[in-house]
């Protein structure tokens, strides 16, 4: 086990509440890495944390809510709050956030700052972008310590931010424009998880298929570097990409989707099958793009999965707009489908728009709903035999779950021994959203790696250079020029805070103060010759 270093009096336990997408899981990962590292116990239990962390999603209203409920529960239990994610960092000035402690979605390697000095009883806000000779970074560094919720699954941010402005879209004001990490530190990520007894790494992003274009790459470029280091038994799942940027690059990412360590799987939003509705969204694609993608897809990868997600009753979407989305669904009949009713975000421009009726859209929801429950997209592999990889315990804790080569979810006995490898199983039921099967007797078991997986718990990507920092009671300070991170004692509370410890902040408070004198002196002198 890793060893960790105390900096405060005490052991202080922290309890870490994530909703939404699987970046915003990844922050958390790494933020608990962190405070782990430093001392700090990560608990599963609320009622026993002296500090909460809540990071949070923004992506729909019913998230904000339970993010909301949550900070009033905090203080009404008397706990520490530090509060990080989409919602804080897009709407910082909201009401209910008022006094409240903030970690900014691209400063989560100073969580442990934030979290010392909450302790302590102050206020602190960290909401700046990294920048490198003026160029937005991609946000914190890759080689950060992290504790997996699951030591077999490692989640890579690719990129944060989009090139997209859609009407409906809040994300976008946190994360903002579209900021890549270098192919060279997302391969040594994937390395270095392998290495840690990893067997499945999932890329995420606001939109993988636009990684690259500030840098100068593209998507494939990566994949290809990424599948070099794939060890054999373990497997690498892309995450979501909106339509525009996946259509340029069909030729290549079909040939990835058939790589053997590549799950046959792909999200791809479409939201909406009227044009009209997609254009008021600005999702800059037609339903013609769409079916492009999805059915060339189809035809290069045989069986591949293809998740969507749909928004009901966007404002403006009539009875006619709806019916072309139920068309679209009943023609592919999609495995995966998130379908989400349609909640105006302040302060967006959808917001502004006239509203469809409530009731409206509560019943465009339930009508595709029942026809998304029509249909059992898995009763025809009854009977196969597939290869799967095993990685977490089901809901109920009666089954693994594992997956097949489509990222299509298997339900195996719960064998110790298969937990982490793949294996091959014959499929004797199915249900809606899974498979159930049987392991071969005579067939072999693939082990991705020599390393034993991490210990639910335990901290990955523990440096040499980090442990360091933590023994001698510093943090980190990210430089994005730097080699050598930059120390700052973590018992300097203004250093938080004070511009002059900014960069380039000495020259700022200089200039300022020279023109407040001369202000100051004008006034003097003026007054003087008006008394006269």
């Amino acid at each position: 086990m890793p060893r960790v270093f105390s900096i405060i009096p005490g052991v202080q336990k922290i309890w870490i509440r994530t909703w939404g997408c699987s970046h915003n899981n990844s922050d958390g990962e790494y933020m608990a890495g962190q405070l782990a590292a430093y001392g700090y116990k990560i608990t599963d239990n609320s009622d026993e944390a002296d500090l909460w962390l809540l990071n949070s999603c923004t992506v729909k209203n019913p998230a904000e809510d339970h993010f909301r409920n949550s900070i009033k529960k905090a203080q009404e239990g008397k706990k520490k709050v530090v509060l990080a994610g989409c919602v804080p960092q897009a709407q910082p000035r909201q009401e209910y956030l008022k006094g409240l402690s903030i970690i900014g979605v691209q400063q989560i390697d100073r969580v442990v700052e934030v979290v010392e000095e909450t302790i302590k009883g102050h206020s602190v806000r960290l909401l700046g972008q990294k920048k490198d000779n003026g160029k937005r970074l991609g946000g914190a560094r890759l080689d950060l310590p992290k504790i997996r919720k699951n030591p077999l699954i490692e989640i890579i941010s690719i990129n944060t931010g989009c090139l997209n402005a859609c009407t409906y879209c809040k994300t976008k004001h946190a994360r903002g424009d579209l900021a890549s990490y270098p192919i060279e530190e997302l391969v040594d990520r994937a390395k270095q998880s392998f290495q840690e007894g990893v067997c499945e790494i999932w890329l995420t992003s606001e939109d993988t298929g636009a990684y690259g274009r500030d840098i100068g790459t593209d998507l494939p470029t990566l994949l290809w570097k990424l599948v070099e280091v794939i060890p054999e038994g373990a497997m690498l799942r892309l995450g979501m990409t909106n339509p525009p940027y996946i259509l340029e690059h069909l030729e290549e990412m079909a040939k990835i989707l058939n790589h053997p360590r590549v799950y046959a799987f792909l999200h791809i939003p479409v939201q909406s099958a009227s044009d009209s509705v997609l254009m008021d969204m600005k999702r800059e694609y037609c339903v013609a793009d769409f079916k492009q993608v999805v059915d060339f897809l189809k035809e290069k990868v045989p069986g591949i999965t293809i998740a969507t997600d749909i928004i009901c009753g966007f404002p403006g979407e009539t009875d006619e707009d709806f019916q072309e989305t139920m068309k679209l669904v009943e023609l592919y009949r999609f495995p995966s489908l998130f379908i989400n009713q349609f909640y105006p975000r302040p302060g967006t421009p959808a917001a502004k728009m006239p509203q469809v009726p409530a009731a409206v859209k509560k019943q465009r929801t339930k009508d595709l709903s029942q026809l998304f429950h029509s249909y059992n997209p898995y009763d025809h592999k009854v009977g196969e035999r597939q290869r799967v990889l095993v990685t977490e315990e089901s809901f109920d804790s009666n089954y693994y779950v594992a997956h097949n080569p489509f990222y299509e979810q298997v339900l195996v006995p719960k064998d110790p021994l298969l937990m982490g490898k793949m294996v091959e199983v014959n499929i004797y039921e199915a249900g809606k959203h899974f498979m159930k099967g049987q392991p071969v007797s005579d067939a072999r078991v693939h082990t991705a790696s020599i390393s034993r997986p991490l210990a639910k718990g335990e901290v990955s990507g523990l440096t040499e250079e980090f442990r360091r920092s933590a023994q001698n009671g510093t943090k980190w300070k990210a430089q994005p020029n730097a080699e050598i991170p930059v120390k700052t004692q973590l018992s300097s509370w203004m250093a938080l805070q004070l511009p002059w410890q900014q960069e380039g902040g000495g020259l700022k408070i200089l200039s300022v103060s020279l023109a407040l004198l001369a202000v100051l002196v004008m006034f003097y002198y003026g007054g003087m010759k008006t008394e006269l």
